[in-house]
């Protein structure tokens, strides 16, 4: 981490990746799975993404629930696997995630220090509230934003909007996005926020507009960053 951003009043988190692990309830069903479960997980993350940016395009909106589920099943019959037993197992622990060891050390250090939190996400309202919950979160969030309320997903900047509309902050610049996925934060970033992206997964910036701001090893690294 290097340098801090100013003026920032709100801290607005991507949810999936970002605060909750998205690989957590294929990797706590990999002895029934097999070998193979790694890449089933990963191509249903790839997949899920894949759709709501399809759907958006194609103007054909669907629940995030809905596309999540149509993910999984497309990656568990590419992998060959033919058992609604485990498909809705599956689904079932996607309403539970677990919540990366960083989040709520955070969460709990920007309240304390006086920034307004929240999520923006592609997530339905249903399924936001049910992982926040089981995650131990309620309490160190201000605001749970979905990309219902505008009906199409990200990138599309009327989804970053939200979060300038609902946190109440004068300006989008006074918003530090905070995204594990290069996309997200990339298109936040030309949306016209501050932005930190977390590097979990290793990965270089995309060859698309915007750059964050920062790259940070963890979310611990964030309240000194905007503080």
């Amino acid at each position: 981490m290097s340098g801090k951003m100013n003026g920032v009043r709100a801290c607005v988190f991507d949810a999936y990746g970002t605060l909750f692990n998205v690989h957590a309830p294929v990797a706590s069903m990999a002895g029934r799975i097999g070998p193979q479960a790694d890449q089933v997980s990963r191509l249903w993350r790839t997949k899920q993404l894949e759709y709501t940016w399809l759907r958006s395009l194609m103007q054909a909106h669907a629940p995030f629930w809905q596309v999540t589920g149509e993910a999984l099943d497309y990656s568990l019959a590419a992998h060959g696997i033919e058992d609604k037993g485990l498909r809705d197992e599956l689904m079932q622990l996607y309403l539970h995630l677990e919540a990366y060891p960083d989040a709520v050390a955070c969460l709990k250090a920007l309240k304390a220090a006086g920034f307004t939190t929240g999520i923006l996400s592609n997530g339905s309202p249903d399924m936001l509230s049910a992982a926040v919950r089981s995650a131990g979160l309620e309490a160190h969030l201000d605001h749970v934003l979905s990309i219902e309320d505008v009906g199409i997903y990200k990138p599309d900047p009327r989804v970053y909007q939200l979060a300038v509309d609902r946190t109440g902050v004068g300006d989008a610049s006074e918003i530090c996005f905070v995204s594990a996925n290069t996309w997200d934060a990339q298109a936040a970033k030309s949306f016209g926020f501050q932005v930190a992206r977390i590097n979990r997964f290793g990965l270089p910036d995309d060859n698309i507009p915007g750059r964050p701001d920062m790259l940070l090893d963890s979310l611990e690294q964030l309240p000194a960053a905007v503080s």
